[in-house]
Parts: structure tokens; sequence; C-alpha cells
């Protein structure tokens, strides 16, 4: 019974020590957040009246939004950043977006 004990403590020690983040990987917790915040930034930018784009590909690693893809003009650009930077929870926004 003890050895039953030891290695369910040794299996639940692993499984919880293979859910931590590190500096370039995420924790499952981290995971779910950030996709959560990528939710959220899409369905702010795609509804918003002044944005009629939606080539705009948004990617969120521990809180920092990517924004790639194409916008028409530098303003929608600027605009799709603003939209992201007011979503609570993003920490900061990478604009890679190209105007064409």
């Amino acid at each position: 019974m003890n050895k039953f004990k030891l290695l369910a403590g040794f299996l639940l020690a692993m499984s919880i020590a293979g859910c931590a983040g590190g500096p370039t990987s995420e924790s499952t917790g981290e995971y779910f957040d950030d996709m959560a915040l990528s939710t959220k930034v899409r369905t702010s930018i795609l509804g918003d009246s002044r944005l009629k784009v939606l080539q705009i590909s948004v990617e969120t690693f521990k809180g920092v939004v990517q924004l790639s893809g194409f916008v028409d003009s530098a303003g929608a650009s600027t605009r799709a950043v603003e939209l992201a930077r007011t979503v609570k929870g993003v920490k900061s926004v990478n604009n890679s977006l190209i105007v064409k």
C-alpha cells in the first residue's frame, strides 16, 4: 500500500511539473489565458466599425499580443494596436501589420 501511495505521489508531482512554464514555454494556465486574450483582441478588432479588415492574425504568448497580417492604411494599423492594448490582461502589443 505504501508503494502505491509513493507511486501516486510521484506521478502527481511529475504531472504538475510538466504543466509548469518557463521562459520559452507556457504553463497550461498561461496557455488558456493567452487563448482567451487572443479571442478578446480578435473580437475587439472585428467589432470595430472603423476597421474593415479580416486579414489580421492575433497570437499571444504570456500576455504579449502579436498582430500580423495586412491592413489598408497606417491608421488601421494604429487602431488595431490601440484596440489590442485596451483588452484587460494584455501586457504589450507587437505590431507586425503590413499596410498594402
